[in-house]
């Protein structure tokens, strides 16, 4: 039972670092590290950040829908 928790647990740490979920957690403790009293964006205003920051570097490519 236990190497089984194991492999599931290994399997949503990649399914969430593929998937980009991992982010806002990772960005939350970092502004909870660096600076306690600033606020954190909620995850919408965080992914629609990151979305339109993807959208605007030429290096991404052209997005089309």
């Amino acid at each position: 039972m236990t190497g089984l928790r194991r492999v599931l647990g290994r399997a949503r740490f990649f399914v969430r670092e593929f998937s980009g979920e991992a982010a806002y957690d990772r960005h939350v403790a970092h502004a909870r590290t660096h600076d306690p009293d600033a606020p954190v964006p909620t995850r919408r205003a965080f992914e629609r950040a990151r979305m339109d920051a993807r959208e605007a570097d030429p290096r991404e490519g052209f997005r089309c829908c």
